[in-house]
């Protein structure tokens, strides 16, 4: 029997977002992070690097790789998507190019949470309790109010914001899982004929998560997909609903069918891969912590959700999202792949965050909003006293600060960043604002402020601090002082390089690398200096002299080792004469 729905909503609070208002929250969200930064260390940079090998030599497209070696990240499809950004947009910077899928890929993330969401609303055991004498919430507006709560809930998530904006294997799992997610939340709401587009979702949905690496999870949501539909068919059989029996009993077929040919598919492209580390499990108090802290605020309103609505969790609006939401999170435990392996359960979370907004008390919304403007205010504020300070030395503590982590970093003054830093700070204190004039009648009002404040804040960092985090998080620095090091005419071998390094010497340097297997003569050759050890049982020692050593200036352990072969003579600018921090000079007595 269907239990009371915990759902107490008027009509007065389901008043829609406005739609400008929506778009240009997402905008100001997605945009910040693809526009105008370097790649990233490591993994970021590690995939741009099989992307444009893919592009540039148009080989390895069944096995991604770096100057020969196989990337260490799983999956096809994101390489794909990005070697084909690099190829259909050769205008573009090259990095530009990669990354154009990859944000359209966030995009669809937050369109398939949107549609996934309001389905699942109109769901007949997720409508609201019926008033005596009317004005409860109608279906399709509240509907559409719980998927702007989702939408926001989602933006919302802390965890979301740097790896939803790198070019890896994660955010096309992410985008996938999404869509996976809303082609079976849409799919009640279609007849026969148009059954198609859920169909059609579904298949890029599993099939594009296999193939990036998750083939396992793809599978595990297609079954429970399954089981979910055949679950609420069975226990609603009696009731009227918004699809017949048979075209149920269709669609849980197409379910079973893809999930079959996706795993089958997975196998025959060489997906399928033991990765179950049950170390991780060691520490669960850690994996708490993150876990908390990465799907804030969704995760504990997620929670709420499955306390408030216990008796409706068979129910699809519950039992849907909380699949997803569960093999996402077992999956990233028992194969111990941390916050990456997260992020594909936010949209689920997302969901189950919006249908906790009705049963809220108004004493917990008032502490959320609280607590989320002290937050994200002072957040704000320290991005904005730090940028002041790297700009005129002003506080001193701060400047002090930053010249200590990030040592040779030189603070340059762009006047569009700081027009777009100084325009989102107004528009955060015009919705602090809005949201302090006791506006109680809108639901997702609870959730306003967690998603500006944290699109605030990504927006401050990638504008007011975006030169001193590429400075400080890429290889360029590093690519720049052995640039100096190398005559970029000749090739350079390599050894015991990882494919990070070697895609940021390649892109940022320009030079013509080779491994040293491959017996080509060099008159330079790069080392990482965990290699030095094995180096002399890889080839004659005695034919190079080490000439410098090389170090990221914000990161104490990872240095570049520089041989030339005893029968070159030096290049102008070598190491004697360099005077770069983490050159020669600076190392060669910490490392004889």
């Amino acid at each position: 029997m269907n239990k009371p729905s915990p759902a107490i909503i008027a009509q007065s609070a389901v008043r829609r977002l406005p739609r400008l208002a929506l778009l240009l929250f997402c905008l100001a969200y997605v945009l910040p992070g693809f526009l105008g930064r370097t790649p990233w260390k490591s993994a970021d940079i590690a995939s741009f690097g099989a992307m444009r090998e893919l592009a540039l030599t148009g080989s390895f497209w069944l096995d991604p790789q770096v100057l020969g070696t196989r990337v260490s990240l799983d999956g096809l499809v994101p390489y794909w998507l990005g070697a084909i950004g690099i190829k259909v947009l050769p205008f573009f910077d090259v990095a530009l190019a990669a990354r154009v899928p990859f944000g359209l890929l966030l995009a669809l993330t937050l369109v398939a949470t949107w549609y996934g969401v309001y389905h699942l609303a109109r769901s007949p055991q997720a409508q609201p309790v019926a008033f005596a004498f009317g004005g409860e919430a109608g279906p399709v507006d509240y509907a559409r109010a719980m998927a702007d709560a989702g939408l926001l809930a989602l933006i919302a998530c802390l965890g979301l914001a740097q790896l939803s904006h790198e070019t890896t294997p994660a955010l096309a799992q992410l985008s996938f899982t999404a869509l996976a997610f809303c082609a079976v939340a849409v799919s009640p709401w279609r007849s026969d004929r148009r059954l198609w587009r859920p169909s059609v979702a579904l298949v890029v949905g599993l099939g594009g998560l296999a193939l990036s690496g998750a083939p396992a999870v793809a599978v595990a949501l297609g079954l429970g997909s399954a089981a979910v539909e055949w679950l609420d068919a069975r226990r609603n059989a009696d009731t009227p609903q918004t699809g017949t029996p048979g075209e149920t009993w269709r669609w849980i077929s197409i379910v079973l069918v893809v999930t079959l040919v996706v795993a089958v598919l997975a196998f025959f492209l060489n997906q399928w891969r033991w990765r179950v580390d049950l170390r991780s499990l060691g520490n669960l108090r850690s994996l708490g912590r993150l876990l908390f802290w990465f799907t804030w605020p969704a995760g504990p309103l997620a929670l709420w959700t499955l306390y408030r609505w216990r008796r409706q969790l068979a129910s699809r609006h519950v039992a849907l999202p909380l699949w997803f939401a569960v093999v996402t999170i077992a999956s990233t435990l028992l194969t111990g792949s941390s916050d990456r392996g997260l992020l594909s359960s936010l949209p689920a979370l997302a969901a189950l965050a919006a249908f906790a907004l009705p049963t809220l008390r108004r004493s917990v919304a008032s502490l959320i909003d609280w607590f989320t403007l002290l937050f994200f205010t002072g957040c704000a504020f320290i991005i904005w006293l730090i940028w002041i300070a790297m700009q005129t030395g002003i506080p001193r503590q701060p400047a002090a600060n930053v010249a200590k982590l990030a040592p040779g970093f030189e603070p340059s003054f762009s006047l569009l960043a700081f027009a777009v830093a100084v325009l989102a700070t107004l528009a955060w204190a015009w919705l602090v604002r809005w949201r302090a004039g006791r506006q109680r009648a809108a639901i997702w009002k609870s959730l306003v402020l967690p998603a500006g404040g944290t699109t605030l804040c990504w927006l401050l960092l990638m504008t007011l601090w975006l030169p001193l985090l590429d400075y400080a998080r890429s290889y360029a620095p590093l690519a720049a002082q052995v640039a100096r090091l190398v005559d970029r005419k000749a090739c350079v071998q390599v050894y015991g390089l990882s494919s990070a390094q070697i895609t940021a010497l390649q892109y940022h340097a320009g030079l013509d690398l080779r491994h040293l297997e491959t017996g080509v003569r060099c008159p330079v050759m790069l080392v990482d200096v965990d290699a030095e050890p094995n180096l002399g049982l890889a080839m004659d020692i005695r034919q190079w002299r080490r000439v410098a050593a090389v170090r990221r200036p914000t990161d104490k352990d990872e240095d570049l080792l520089v041989f030339r072969r005893r029968s070159e003579t030096p290049a102008q600018g070598g190491a004697e004469s360099s005077s770069a921090p983490g050159s020669a000079q600076t190392l060669g007595a910490a490392r004889p």
